[in-house]
C-alpha cells in the first residue's frame, strides 16, 4: 500500500522510537525500586505482583491516585522537573498509609505534546526516587505523546499506587476522647494550593528566577520543595502499637482533613501556638492580606501528616518517629465536639 505523500507518525508529531528510548532509559531506575513481590519489568502490557511473595496471607488491596495540580506550571516554567515525581509518589502513597496499608507498587501517566527524551528521563527519575524512598516499586506506566493537546513544553502527571493490609488492619480504628494528636513537619508547601500560591507571586512582583525572600535560593526553587515521604516513618509506628488514625494534611489544610478521620461526636482540639509556623506561610499570608482560618484552611500551615494515638503510647510514639528522622510536635487530643476546634494562635 503506497501512499502519495509519504507521511509518517513522526510528521504527525508522535515519535514512536522515541517513547520506546524512554522505556530504555527508566529501566534502570524502575529497577532500583524492585521489592518482594515484584514479577515483571517495564515495557508488557500489564504489570504483574504477588500478593503472597509480598508477605500478605490475607490481604486488602488498597488503591490511590492523585497528581500534582499546578505545581507543575513552576516546573515546567523554571525548567526544574526533578523532584515533581517525588511529589507525584507522595501524593499517592502518603494517603495510602492512613489507611493502614504498605505501599507496594506504583504506575505513572506521563502525557506532553512532543517528548523531550532528558525532560522526561529527569521527570521519571524523579518518580523512582519516590517510590524507592517509600518501598514501592515502580512496575509501569504510559507515555502519551499528544500534539496538539499539550503546547510548548507543557506535560501532565498523574500516579496510581496500590498498597495492601491483612484484613482487620484498617484505619482509622479506635478512636476515642482522650486520645493526643502527633504532627510531623512538612516540608514546606507540599502539592496543594499552588493556584494561590502562583497568584501571590504575581502579586508580589517577583520572577520564579528573584532571590527567595523566607529563604536561601530562588523563589522558584523553594517553591518546588518535594512534598515529605512519610510512609517508612508512620507504618513503623502503627506497627509498634497504639496509632488510632493518620490524617494526610493536603487540600482543605488543617481545618478540613483531620476530620475526615474523626468518629462523630468528637473533635480534634488543636493548638496553634505549639508549633511555629514556617517562613513560606507566614510570606504568602502577609503578601496576599491572608486570614488566619482562610490559611488553615488552604495550606498544611507545617503539619504535612497528623497522627491520633493512644494517650499513653504518645511519648514512645513520638521518640520512635524522631528517630525515624521525624520533627514532631504533640498538637492537641480529641474532645467531644464537631471538626477542629482551635486554641491559641500561628506564631
Amino acid at each position: 500500500m503506497t501512499g502519495k505523500n509519504g507521511l509518517t507518525y513522526a510528521d504527525a508529531g508522535v515519535d514512536i522510537d522515541a517513547g520506546n528510548a524512554l522505556v530504555e532509559r527508566i529501566k534502570p531506575a524502575a529497577k532500583r525500586t524492585v521489592r518482594p513481590g515484584t514479577m515483571s519489568g517495564l515495557g508488557g502490557f500489564g504489570a504483574l505482583f504477588d500478593l503472597k511473595a509480598a508477605g500478605y496471607s490475607d490481604p486488602v488491596l488498597v488503591a490511590a491516585t492523585d497528581g500534582v495540580g499546578t505545581k507543575l506550571r513552576i516546573a515546567i516554567d523554571t525548567g526544574n522537573v526533578d523532584t515533581i515525581g517525588i511529589d507525584l509518589v507522595a501524593m499517592c502513597v502518603n494517603d495510602l498509609v492512613c489507611q493502614g496499608a504498605e505501599p507496594l507498587f506504583f504506575l505513572d501517566y506521563f502525557a506532553t505534546g512532543k517528548l523531550d527524551l532528558d525532560q522526561a528521563t529527569r521527570i521519571i527519575n524523579g518518580i523512582a526516587a519516590g517510590c524507592e524512598a517509600s518501598g514501592c516499586a515502580l512496575i509501569g506506566g504510559e507515555t502519551a505523546e499528544m500534539p496538539g493537546m499539550y503546547h510548548g513544553g507543557d506535560f501532565d502527571l498523574a500516579g496510581f499506587a496500590v498498597g495492601a493490609m491483612e484484613r482487620g488492619t484498617a484505619l482509622p480504628a479506635g478512636v476515642g476522647e482522650g486520645d493526643v494528636l502527633l504532627g510531623l513537619a512538612s516540608d514546606g508547601v507540599h502539592s496543594n494550593g499552588y493556584s494561590f500560591v502562583r497568584k501571590v507571586v504575581e502579586l508580589s512582583g517577583l520572577g520564579w528566577d528573584a532571590d527567595c525572600p523566607f529563604g536561601e535560593g530562588s523563589l522558584g526553587a523553594a517553591l518546588l520543595a518535594p512534598t515529605r515521604l512519610y510512609v517508612k516513618q508512620t507504618l513503623a509506628a502503627v506497627r509498634a502499637g497504639g496509632v488510632h488514625a493518620l490524617a494526610h494534611i493536603t487540600g482543605g489544610g488543617i481545618t478540613e482533613n483531620p476530620p475526615r478521620v474523626i468518629p462523630e461526636g468528637l473533635a480534634c482540639e488543636i493548638d496553634l501556638s505549639s508549633w511555629a509556623l514556617p517562613p513560606v506561610f507566614r510570606w504568602l499570608a502577609k503578601t496576599a492580606g491572608m486570614s488566619e482560618p482562610e490559611l488553615l484552611k488552604t495550606f498544611n500551615c507545617g503539619i504535612g501528616m497528623m497522627l491520633v494515638v493512644k494517650a499513653d503510647r504518645a511519648e514512645a510514639l513520638a521518640a520512635l518517629l524522631r528517630d525515624a528522622g521525624e520533627s514532631v510536635v504533640t498538637m492537641g487530643r480529641v474532645v467531644p465536639g464537631e471538626g477542629v476546634i482551635y486554641k491559641g494562635r500561628l506564631l
